[in-house]
């Protein structure tokens, strides 16, 4: 039983234009309850970057500047990490360990599919741990002593 990344993904992620200014778009990240947000260029496919929370704090305010000035295309990350819907998920674990990432997108060449975040990762351990437990505990006592 393998979770592939498109199990475990979000597919109602919030995605924005590059020219929506840094305030409304944390207004959107509050009303949706994300940490984050892709970021778009010319169409909900092109992603251009990802804003996060660490972006805000950093960018805006440490620094001290006015989120209503700031576009998010000038706030992105423009590195953004992404794998494909059959990867398994200790890959996409691994990965996002490795890179020291809290999200990973999920797509099929330019067309987003969904984000995989730390919280989707955490949510589905328990019970996937669960369903694997029980299907040793069902092969086991289906074997035969040795004697």
């Amino acid at each position: 039983m393998v979770l592939l990344a498109k199990d475990i993904m979000d597919a109602s992620f919030l995605s924005l234009e590059e020219t929506v200014d840094a305030l409304a778009a944390a207004q959107r990240m509050v009303d949706q309850r994300r940490g984050y947000v892709i970021v778009t260029r010319g169409g909900p496919g092109m992603v251009s970057g990802i804003v996060t929370e660490w972006d805000y704090l950093s960018k805006i305010v440490a620094t001290g500047a006015d989120p209503a000035r700031v576009l998010l295309k000038d706030l992105a990350s423009r590195v953004t990490y992404s794998v494909a819907p059959d990867t398994p998920t200790d890959e996409v674990v691994t990965t996002m360990s490795k890179l020291g990432v809290r999200r990973m997108i999920v797509r099929t060449d330019d067309r987003v599919l969904g984000v995989i975040t730390a919280r989707n990762i955490l949510a589905i351990f328990r019970p996937y741990i669960d369903r694997l437990s029980a299907e040793i505990a069902g092969y086991q006592s289906t074997q035969t002593p040795l004697g």
